[in-house]
């Protein structure tokens, strides 16, 4: 359900929109990497969330420069 929402969310955004929620994906991706390696990431499951939120992210933004470009 929490990924059907979070995908509609993202349909409505536009491309630097987009842009913007994919830098910040990936920094959280990032901090997650770097407490995993101190020992200090406590949800586990949220590191896989976000790589598929990029993912998600990704081929929207992808998605819409084509649409834009047609």
């Amino acid at each position: 359900m929490k990924s059907r929402q979070r995908l509609a969310d993202l349909k409505v955004m536009t491309p630097d929109q987009l842009a913007d929620e994919l830098l910040k994906l990936k920094k959280e991706q990032f901090n997650l990497r770097f407490q995993r390696a101190t020992g200090q990431l406590e949800n586990t499951a949220r590191v896989r969330e976000i790589r598929r939120d990029i993912a998600r992210v990704r081929t929207l933004h992808r998605q819409k420069l084509a649409e834009a470009k047609a």
